[in-house]
């Protein structure tokens, strides 16, 4: 596949392997709580794992392999992978992470737990630190098993890890959760084929990287093991009514962000499959370095929040290609398309973003470009520019038709930073889109502060848009007649793919 800085190919499973270990335990409906309901007994394949691990020669791969009658779960808790090393999941097999939060707790005693302040009490369930040419791979599943009721900490018994999460939204909290991976500084680092679910925070989180391909992989939450059929929860079940919860769909499993690479470059995720309570991807640039060359193709997206840009834009962040993507949002309220956000406590410039060939439908907000997407306030200021549109086909929504959108640069506190972007084959069946109203200290009225090019192809709302001084809305070029993209065969059921998926 050619990206823009070179041809990247397919991985393949490896070659040597430095050791196979065998399941030792049978999950039952694809959960393993039957197994750890008493803490002392949270991580029983931990120290061997690690140990596996740690004696691997760089160039070979542990290997996670079914035992001789079938079993087919791992559990353990935190694990480092170190440089040159692969994780091999083989088919069939679950690595499970513990629910017990000490297992997780990096010293302040509260994971597992909602507080006011943010010491990030948990550390991830697999650590890869300032490692070269590393990666996990294979056609089994890591489980975070967001929806287990925890066993040990003042909410042993009552909460599980995503009703913690919801305590952190609900009540102005921090969600003392931990994330499923965590890849920090570092270079060539892989995905492959792999599938990651049930986090009880973000699931894959790069920072700092140069070098990360994530092909063929699949990314969900929640699972069948913690809802029902289409995610139709009984009434009464779900965190929004009851602690603990009984049942959970994307829209209540909180942070549960795909797929974020952050301050890395030369990012790659093609031919995946992403359904989660937040982002679908979330890429940030916070401090440093700036994040760039990152290329995103042939990825399917359902419930979730977008292909995301921030809010952390502050470090800066350039040349990102959006190429061939569906998104079925199944009329979630808080579903999201293509999305640019941040705000003047972590604004920064995001410069040269192309989408194209993406087909969607049942979205709530199919294009936001926000510079006001939250009330915190700085000096930060967000810029973007040189965006472009180009083949974009909204099949509508059922509950809301076309949906709506965001259109808005930043012009405020002496700052003069207008959204540039260009529209060109932007087509949305039936009703058309409307316009959010403005929030946030921005504009009272959108589009504002945007200055738009359109064409050569449609842009099927441009009439509802007219050039305004006063509010710095300008229009170059003009859309004319173009064929939609094709999305007849764009939208794939996740269950087809995953058996795991409630969709």
């Amino acid at each position: 596949m050619k990206t823009q800085w070179a041809t990247v190919s397919e991985p393949s499973l490896p070659i040597a392997l430095c050791a196979t270990l065998k399941a030792t335990l049978s999950p039952v409906g694809g959960s393993l709580d039957a197994a750890d309901t008493n803490p002392s007994n949270s991580q029983p394949d931990a120290q061997r794992i690690q140990s596996a691990i740690d004696a691997c020669p760089a160039g070979q791969a542990v290997k996670l392999a079914m035992g001789a009658s079938g079993e087919a779960g791992f559990l353990s808790g935190p694990l480092t992978l170190k440089s040159g090393v692969t994780l091999w999941i083989d088919s069939g097999v679950t690595l499970f992470g513990s629910r017990n939060p000490a297992d997780y707790d990096n010293g302040p005693g509260t994971c597992g737990t909602a507080t006011s302040s943010d010491p990030k009490a948990c550390n991830a369930l697999i650590t890869v630190s300032s490692a070269t040419n590393s990666g996990i791979v294979g056609d089994g599943t890591i489980d975070g098993r967001g929806g287990s009721l925890l066993t040990s900490g003042p909410n042993a018994g009552l909460r599980t890890w995503w009703d913690v999460a919801y305590q952190n939204k609900t009540s102005g909290l921090n969600q003392q959760n931990p994330r499923l991976l965590q890849v920090k500084n570092g270079s060539a680092f892989t995905l492959y084929r792999i599938t990651v679910q049930n986090a009880a925070n973000f699931h894959i989180v790069a920072s700092g990287v140069s070098g990360v391909t994530a092909w063929g992989i699949k990314i969900l939450s929640p699972s069948l093991v913690y809802t029902k059929a289409g995610y139709a929860c009984p009434p009464g079940s779900t965190p929004d009514a009851v602690t603990p919860a009984t049942c959970f769909t994307p829209d209540t499993v909180k942070n549960t962000d795909g797929f974020d690479p952050g301050q890395s470059s030369k990012v790659l995720l093609a031919y995946s499959y992403i359904s989660v309570g937040d982002d679908h991807v979330a890429v940030k640039a916070h401090s440093s370095p700036s994040s760039s060359n990152l290329y995103f193709a042939h990825n399917h997206f359902y419930y979730g929040h977008g292909m995301s840009i921030g809010s952390e834009t502050d470090a800066g962040l350039s040349n990102l290609v959006v190429d061939d993507l569906s998104i079925d949002g199944y009329d979630s309220p808080n579903g999201g398309g293509l999305r640019i956000k941040s705000d003047s406590s972590r604004g920064g410039s995001v410069d040269t973003v192309s989408y194209s060939q993406v087909c969607m439908r049942n979205v709530r907000r199919p294009l936001v470009f926000d510079p006001f997407y939250s009330s915190a306030t700085g000096s930060l200021y967000p810029s973007f520019t040189h965006i472009t549109v180009s083949g974009f086909h909204d099949l509508g929504s059922t509950k809301y038709d076309g949906g709506t959108l965001t259109f808005a640069g930043y012009e405020l506190n002496g700052q003069t930073n207008p959204l540039t972007i260009t529209l060109d084959n932007v087509v949305f069946d039936g009703t058309q889109p409307t316009f959010e109203s403005g929030h946030n200290g921005g504009p009272s009225t959108q589009p504002a502060a945007a200055h738009f090019t359109f064409g050569p192809g449609a842009v099927s709302f441009a009439s509802s848009i007219t050039a305004s001084a006063s509010k710095d809305l300008t229009i170059s070029g003009s859309p004319g007649i173009s064929t939609p993209v094709d999305c007849s065969s764009a939208f794939v059921p996740l269950s087809s793919v995953l058996a795991a998926s409630p969709i």
